[in-house]
């Protein structure tokens, strides 16, 4: 993941994965060429940062039986981001049994996942959100 051009070129290094597909946890180190006009973290690049982690996650947590996909998205910015940032993402089995039970029939389910991007200190630099669809496969 760390090789995959959107996150090489932007300063994103996958730092830990874990085996099972539960946690994994992200840098974007501050660079030149990953800033905005005034010197901050360019907002894309922390948005990029988080993208592809929820869906990849769910995705191998629930096996090959279901669908998972990217809906929506969104990224509140909260603070000038000049230093290093991280984000950490945890898929919990309760929720893993909430998208089985509410999918079992069936159905599409839409739901969010949230990810704070901090420093290295703590501090808040930007929540985003992400809305994943999940279904069975039809068996036809």
């Amino acid at each position: 993941m760390n090789l995959w051009p959107p996150m090489l070129f932007s300063g994103i290094r996958v730092l830990e994965w874990s085996d099972d597909w539960r946690r994994a946890r992200v840098r974007l180190r501050k660079h030149w060429y990953n800033g905005n006009y005034v010197g901050t973290h360019f907002g894309g690049s922390l948005f990029a940062m988080t993208d592809p982690f929820w869906m990849i996650m769910v995705m191998n947590c629930l096996g090959r039986d279901y669908i998972v996909w990217d809906k929506a998205g969104e990224i509140e910015f909260v603070a000038a981001g000049r230093d290093d940032v991280f984000a950490e993402f945890v898929v919990k089995e309760s929720v893993l049994d909430e998208l089985r039970a509410a999918a079992a029939g069936g159905e599409k389910v839409l739901r969010w996942f949230e990810t704070d991007v901090r420093t290295a200190s703590g501090d808040l630099i930007a929540r985003v959100r992400k809305q994943l669809y999940v279904r069975l496969k039809r068996r036809d």
